[in-house]
């Protein structure tokens, strides 16, 4: 059963109680000692793999190399062991909130794990460093940790399901300081009254304006959900010290909704779940077959299938216009709505071709495919006729797809649209996709071993064959492991794989 929550701004006068508080009931959430039921911890270890896949595959990146050094210079903080790194040795490790940090860049760097989308967008799989990284640091087993898991990932999505951020500019991760706060403080078996104060710190300390995604998209792009999991982090540490957070947080006259979102007179209904409710949330969350916004998921399924089938679209000599009708968001966001002429150009940044659907179809049109790497390389950006192609699509917002965008009904709810192919001979070509193959609803729903075998991918070139499945047989093992265990949750890089990248100085 699933409470709403009825949630609105309040005047100082009105004295709202604490209980009545949106942080306060995501904190009894929270500390609800409810079980987590079997198809929750089947998913909860498939998206600790998909992180440890997508993480592998990035681990010699900038960024990555960036935030690892930052993490190393700091030693293991007092009050437990510390944490792991990807990619470094299992005995070298270091304080949690800088593990969340590192971890964190490397999940996210190459846009390529899981995600949910509702009134906000979200890829909840950004709460697993935070929660992982408190977990080995305080000695939690698995068990522990599956618990910390679905509370992060139910609270997150639940946010999303209710509270937009975007259009007010706000970025996405706002949900996710109080999310993994919320996770951490299941993890470690908090009070009501200590979550509470963490996630309130959690949301005060992670709202940022949604620039990070809007005109040359930066390397932030990947740190922002890290920032978000080390306050996340720094929040807990906080509130188990008996210091408190701004409040009311969200319903406040100077509070986020007030001031950030639909201002003093909006109101809200935010599901969670009721006491004594398990938490199911991760079951409604799809991860990515490929590495790209995950609104580029189905167009790139429905390119590959277009260019396989009629191999004469992908010349532009034959092409004429190409449009994609589809939803306000992809047409916004990733489209030629966005009106960001670096999503036409041939030398933007791999962050910035990511958030490019004409960009990304074209490639995938005329490549029959998608892959993380190659597929963003400057010289594939640059090749002559995929920038003829490119530069003739766009996209258009259709009524009808932003209604199945937003549709709350799983059976309904679609990120794809209509392709239109106007061809120079006059003829045009018409066809359109829902969702991506690897959706639940999808042509090829993921199952475990698709997980298993993107790691596998990813995980080849940069891990040790022995490596990729001492990692699987321990995951897969997840809700028996001891703390020790738990402990060894990681990847190891092939030997010299990371002396080998730059390691950029900087202050610390």
């Amino acid at each position: 059963m699933t409470v709403t929550h009825h949630v609105r701004v309040h005047r100082s006068d009105e004295n709202l109680s604490r209980e009545d508080q949106l942080a306060w009931k995501i904190a009894e959430v929270a500390a609800d000692q409810v079980e987590v039921e079997q198809p929750v911890v089947d998913m909860i270890i498939n998206r600790i793999i998909d992180n440890a896949a997508v993480a592998a595959a990035s681990l010699t990146r900038g960024p990555i190399n960036a935030a690892r050094a930052q993490a190393f210079s700091h030693p293991v903080s007092t009050g437990g062991v510390g944490a792991n790194l990807f990619g470094a040795a299992l005995d070298h490790r270091t304080s949690p909130e800088w593990a969340a940090w590192a971890n964190g860049v490397a999940v996210r760097e190459l846009d390529y794990h899981d995600t949910f989308l509702a009134a906000e967008y979200s890829h909840p799989g950004d709460n697993i460093p935070p929660i992982l990284a408190v977990a080995q640091h305080a000695g939690k087993d698995g068990r522990a940790l599956v618990r910390g898991i679905a509370t992060g990932y139910e609270i997150q999505m639940d946010l999303v399901r209710a509270i937009c951020l975007h259009k007010h500019k706000i970025d996405h991760v706002a949900h996710l300081g109080p999310s993994a706060a919320a996770g951490i403080g299941t993890l470690l078996g908090l009070d009501v009254e200590t979550i509470y104060q963490a996630v309130g710190q959690g949301l005060h300390t992670t709202t940022a304006t949604r620039q990070s995604r809007k005109g040359e998209i930066s390397t932030w792009k990947a740190h922002a959900p890290a920032f978000a999991g080390k306050m996340a982090v720094e929040a807990v540490d906080r509130a188990m010290r008996g210091q408190t957070s701004p409040a009311p947080i969200y319903e406040g006259e100077d509070g986020v909704i007030a001031w950030m979102l639909d201002g003093k007179d909006a109101t809200y209904e935010v599901p969670l779940p009721a006491a004594g409710e398990p938490k199911r949330a991760i079951l409604d969350s799809y991860t990515k077959e490929h590495s790209a916004e995950y609104q580029a998921q189905a167009w790139i399924d429905l390119a590959r299938k277009l260019g396989t089938e009629n191999p004469a679209l992908r010349d532009p000599a034959n092409i004429a216009q190409v449009v994609l009708h589809t939803s306000h968001h992809t047409h916004y966001v990733i489209g030629s709505g966005a009106n960001d002429p670096q999503k036409y150009d041939p030398t933007a940044s791999r962050e910035t071709l990511d958030h490019s659907i004409p960009y990304i179809f074209a490639v995938a049109l005329q490549d029959g495919g998608w892959h993380h790497v190659d597929s963003y390389a400057p010289s594939r950006a640059a090749r002559p006729d995929t920038v003829a192609l490119w530069h003739k699509i766009t996209t258009a917002e259709d009524a009808e797809w932003t209604r199945r965008y937003h549709s709350e009904d799983p059976d309904v709810k679609a990120f794809g649209g209509r392709v239109e192919f106007r061809l120079t001979d006059g003829s045009t070509v018409v066809d359109e996709i829902a969702v991506a193959d690897a959706h639940p609803l999808g042509a090829r729903p993921f199952a475990r071993e698709n997980y298993i075998a993107k790691f596998r991918l990813l995980a080849e070139p940069v891990l040790e064959p022995a490596e990729i499945e001492r990692f699987l047989a321990l995951v897969q093992r997840l809700p028996e492991l001891t703390a020790a265990e738990v402990g060894e949750l990681s990847i190891v890089a092939k030997p010299g794989l990371l002396e080998a990248a730059p390691a950029p100085s900087g202050l610390f």
